[in-house]
């Protein structure tokens, strides 16, 4: 047990760091590296999508009944709407505060904070999974996902004229909760292996919804719909090879 516990806090460390790497974009292109965001959130919404479907969807379907996946995808909505509607008040609270690049960083850092705890249970079930190369797959699904997350933190960093250390680990800690939130799904689902459907359909619900209604916004603009849809099925693409290559 602890050696797999040290594993999975090393996998969730892991895929923290890669939120970082999203920065690095932004070191290299300054404020030009904005125009790379539509892709990147397309990338990241067809990531995503694929791998809430294929790697915790499906699952939950095969491991429970359709009244348990039901109220796990209900409980994961809820999930991702309550905090939606949490940092709504906190965009209001911080009018004003701060200069305009400051208070956009801010309200960056708190939406993929609140959010990166859904992609960490997400890893911790399929871990706890019998299932071979599920927790593999959601592992590179979350870290491949979480490199754009990164270049939206830097993006305004960089912007304010944060320093490029400052900007990486910034992103870093913005998926914090991911290597704790594996480690507390994989001991909960582990003890009580009944609970497994549903915390694959959770996990499932609250990252549907973070697709639908913050990364499809995000890439597909008015403006910006016409790389978004490239990068949503070079995302998409990878992770149906990445599932086909591990038999998930």
């Amino acid at each position: 047990m602890t050696g797999e516990l040290v594993g999975l806090l090393l996998a969730g460390s892991g895929t923290a760091l890669a939120t970082g790497l999203g920065a690095v974009p932004v070191f290299l292109l300054g404020g030009r590296a904005a125009a790379l965001g539509p892709a990147l959130w397309g990338f990241a919404a067809g990531s995503m999508g694929v791998a809430s479907v294929v790697g915790l969807l499906l699952p939950a379907f095969g491991e429970g009944s359709a009244a348990t996946v039901v109220a796990g995808l209900a409980a994961g909505l809820a999930f991702l709407f309550l905090s939606r509607r949490l940092l709504a008040r906190r965009r209001g609270d911080a009018r004003g505060l701060v200069a305009a690049d400051r208070r956009r960083s801010l309200l960056v850092f708190l939406v993929l904070l609140v959010h990166s705890l859904p992609e960490g249970l997400a890893i911790g079930t399929a871990y706890a999974s019998s299932t071979a190369g599920l927790g593999l797959f959601v592992i590179v699904a979350i870290a491949a996902q979480n490199v754009p997350e990164g270049t939206a933190m830097a993006i305004p960093m960089e912007a304010a004229g944060d320093s490029r250390v400052r900007q990486f680990w910034v992103a870093v800690l913005t998926s914090v909760p991911q290597p704790f939130g594996a480690v507390l799904a994989y001991l909960v689902v582990d003890q009580v292996t009944s609970l497994l459907p549903f915390s694959f359909a959770f996990a499932a619900g609250a990252m549907l919804a973070l697709v639908v209604f913050e990364l499809v916004p995000q890439a597909f603009t008015r403006t910006g719909w016409r790389a978004a849809a490239p990068g949503a099925a070079a995302g998409a693409a990878l992770l149906l090879a990445l599932s086909a290559a591990l038999g998930v």
